[in-house]
């Protein structure tokens, strides 16, 4: 049995296809889980409920934690911390092995031009220290208590039919609208974006792959080095559209924030589009020789699916 935690997130649906190839048994965990395989097992939770996932996880070889929260500071700092909890608690008792979908927030400002797995932790944000927090929390219990576990790191993501990847709620969903795209801070900086078809495949990779525990690897992500001006004009072309946008500056996602909450959790996170923003990857692609999808493959499969 292999579980999946938080399945009804955008990387849910395309790891549990993955899966296929590894098992038979595919247990789907949300609050409300819908069947991606035919014999897909369902179960109703509410991963800050202790019992709850103790449950869930029972019988599990592999349990996958891929869990995506409202996008909020207060939500974060109350729920996360509980959810990791429960999960470690219930993988120990069901000698499970931990795969932990991950985001690069913990990671230092200063490494942001040119992400690594050995990159230093110190969060600038107050979501990044969150992640900072879990992370420890994961990595105490591989090291103090006998947890097999492996962080499975994404940078933002993109892919056909996924709701919540930045470039597509910024560029092809505006479009789409028949209005300009946007882009935070400065649309000249290099700005990587993990393709979720790619990430699941690698998550399933990684969660069969023994000897790949008690490590971080960062998922495959295309080593081009695009700016956000040239994914807006990637995904014009594709689109069949004018490349017209704005740039949502620092100053007016602080202006926007007293009115919208939502922006307002955007502005602490500025600092990854003032900037160059490079995932490397090249630790996962040498072990498992497989070659991340280009970004203009990438842009054309989302645009396909909104046709």
């Amino acid at each position: 049995m292999q579980t999946l935690l938080g399945a009804g997130g955008a990387v849910g649906i395309p790891l549990a296809k993955e899966l296929k190839q590894f098992t038979d048994k595919i247990r789907l965990v949300s609050r409300n889980p819908v069947r991606v395989n035919e014999d897909d097992e369902l179960f109703a939770a509410n991963l800050t409920d202790k019992a709850a996932v103790q449950r869930a996880v029972a019988g599990s070889e592999v349990v996958y934690l891929i869990a995506g929260l409202e996008y909020s500071r207060k939500v974060w700092r109350r729920d996360w911390p509980v959810i990791m909890a429960n999960v470690i608690e219930a993988c120990l008792a069901a000698n499970s092995k931990l795969v932990f979908f991950d985001n690069v927030y913990m990671y230092a400002r200063t490494e942001i031009p040119h992400m690594r797995e050995t990159a230093s932790i110190g969060p600038s944000s107050e979501k990044g220290k969150v992640r900072a927090g879990l992370v420890a929390q994961l990595f105490d219990a591989v090291h103090n208590r006998g947890l097999k576990a492996l962080v499975a790191r994404s940078a933002d993501f993109y892919g056909p039919g996924v709701k919540n990847s930045p470039l597509q709620i910024s560029v092809a969903d505006k479009f789409k609208q028949g209005k300009k795209a946007f882009w935070m801070a400065d649309a000249g900086k290099i700005h990587s974006f993990t393709y979720i078809p790619d990430a699941a495949k690698a998550t399933a990779l990684l969660g069969n792959t023994p000897d790949a525990y008690g490590e971080v690897w960062h998922l495959p992500t295309s080593a081009e080095r695009l700016t956000g001006a040239q994914y807006i004009a990637m995904t014009a072309a594709a689109m069949g559209v004018k490349p017209r946008y704005y740039i949502l500056s620092e100053f007016m996602l602080g202006l926007l924030g007293l009115f919208v909450p939502m922006v307002g959790e955007l502005k602490e996170m500025v600092y990854q589009y003032n900037r160059d923003y490079f995932f490397d990857s090249s630790k996962f692609e040498q072990r498992f020789l497989l070659e991340p999808t280009a970004y203009e493959t990438g842009i054309k499969a989302v645009v396909a699916a909104y046709r």
